[in-house]
């Protein structure tokens, strides 16, 4: 087939080919200049002005539509917007009556957000980005930007680590994190009550797995790395710089943040078999120490038979001290720390100076106070009226959540700060505080008593993507006022 150019080309010659002696006699110069001067008329006219304005009419509808897109996306997208408090949670709560199943479509409406670039994140004004940032600490050597966490529970299988840490915190925790996959308790396996904006749950550590657990955060690592032009062995060493001379860290794959990853024993584990506990924990360094930059052993969850024995001192200084042993054997420049979880439940004297003394014994870096309560007296204030469904909700087996816990969380940290001050000397030990922070006016209060980060879990809940960002501008008020 002849191409555009030679058709044209064939077309323009049979146009202008000679005319046959009888065919000039009868046309006039004149007259064929004429036809090819109108021709070229007809081709070089102006565009009428009605095709004109309709065109400009397109032109500005486009742009409108553009503007009013990019100002929806902007908006929400931005954690700062009020639809993510407002809309956003207690339209879930509406669509998804079984509070599981709103915490799986969050999880994916994240997770596939994230995919798209159209997921929250936290966007800060011009003046705030250049003005001094009075929450900047420094936790395990590391500046972090502020003292907000996310809890473990909310990304139980490494599902969206990169979505949590957009929404502006320091440190994300992922898991708990058992050797083998297992089911967890039957549904429906967690309640809300939120005339008090508090959760019962009894997931019991459903979990993947730590060999699926460590594929995700390998894969997510070997994207990163081929994404940033940098190797492997380089990345998990600490190696790999920002433009600014930031290090990336390598388990949050970002400077100034930190991912930590919650471990625990099998349910089907006898806890009274402390050898075979402590192989669980080990299996579960073994496959995740790489990708983590805080290891958190887990033996407080309310909802594993059992698991809270594990706290007495003598199983809880073999377990920790087996954990220690085995993330400095870490295939990886510098080593993860080790945190251990404990119970608020456990509160006596004598159980938070064994578990001082077992921190102090094993090396571990680091007490996350605490967990949810099994405990059930003295949650509802006074005045609080609760409907049957949450009365019902409020009784059922597992562990507790909510603002209303707040209070005893304030009193461990404290007392845990003042032990671990007095036993491990000059090697302070840090502490993370969890349990009922939903306020920055909250967060301020644990800081002030002696903890080094703030974590949230319900409060994410029921204040949606916001949340994190509302806290942090929050204490910079308080601070600025103070």
């Amino acid at each position: 087939m002849a191409s555009p150019a030679f058709r044209a080309k064939n077309s323009l010659i049979t146009t202008l080919r000679p005319l046959t002696t009888s065919q000039s006699a009868h046309i006039r110069p004149s007259r064929l200049i004429t036809r090819v001067a109108q021709r070229q008329a007809s081709t070089t006219s102006t565009t009428p002005p009605s095709l004109f304005l309709g065109r400009l009419k397109v032109l500005l509808y486009s742009t409108a539509v553009g503007a009013s897109g990019a100002a929806l996306y902007l908006y929400a997208t931005d954690t700062r917007a009020s639809a993510h408090a407002l809309l956003v949670p207690p339209l879930l709560r509406l669509l998804y009556p079984d509070a599981e199943d709103a915490h799986h479509a969050g999880t994916k409406a994240l997770k596939t957000l994230y995919a798209l670039n159209l997921h929250p994140r936290e966007r800060s004004s011009p003046s705030s980005a250049s003005a001094p940032n009075p929450l900047r600490i420094t936790v395990f050597d590391t500046p972090l930007s502020n003292p907000i966490g996310i809890s473990a529970g909310l990304d139980k299988d490494a599902d969206i680590p990169d979505a949590l840490f957009a929404l502006g915190p320091s440190v994300v925790e992922v898991g708990g994190v058992t050797p083998r996959p297992q089911e967890g308790n039957p549904r429906p396996r967690v309640f809300r009550v939120p005339a008090v904006r508090a959760l019962v749950n009894r997931y019991g550590l459903n979990s993947l797995g730590a060999d699926a657990v460590a594929a995700r955060l390998r894969d997510r690592l070997r994207r990163f790395a081929r994404a940033a032009g940098v190797s492997e062995g380089d990345l998990l060493d600490g190696l790999v710089v920002t433009k600014e001379g930031e290090r990336v860290m390598p388990g949050s794959l970002a400077p100034g943040k930190l991912l930590a990853v919650q471990i625990a024993k099998n349910k089907t584990t006898d806890e009274r078999d402390v050898e075979a506990v402590v192989a669980d924990y080990v299996y579960c360094v073994q496959r995740l120490a790489k990708y983590a930059d805080v290891l958190v052993v887990n033996v407080s969850s309310p909802n594993t038979p059992g698991l809270r024995d594990l706290q007495a001192v003598e199983p809880l200084s073999r377990l920790l001290g087996a954990v220690v042993d085995e993330a400095r054997k870490t295939e990886r420049r510098t080593k993860p720390r080790v945190m251990v979880k404990v119970s608020p439940d456990e509160d006596d004297e004598s159980q938070v100076e064994g578990v001082v003394r077992a921190v102090c014994l094993s090396g571990v870096d680091g007490v996350i106070v605490g967990n949810t309560t099994k405990r059930r007296a003295g949650l509802v204030p006074e005045g609080v009226k609760l409907t049957g469904r949450e009365q019902r909700a409020l009784l059922e087996d597992g562990g507790f959540s909510g603002p209303v816990t707040f209070d005893r969380t304030l009193e461990l940290v404290g007392r845990y700060r003042k032990m671990l001050d007095s036993a491990s000397g000059d090697q302070q030990k840090v502490i993370f505080a969890s349990g009922g922070i939903t306020t920055g006016q909250q967060a301020l209060k644990v800081l002030n008593a002696g903890a080094s980060l703030a974590m949230l879990y319900t409060g994410l809940v029921y204040g949606g993507s916001g949340t994190v960002t509302r806290i942090k501008r929050d204490m910079k008020k308080e601070l600025a006022g103070s």
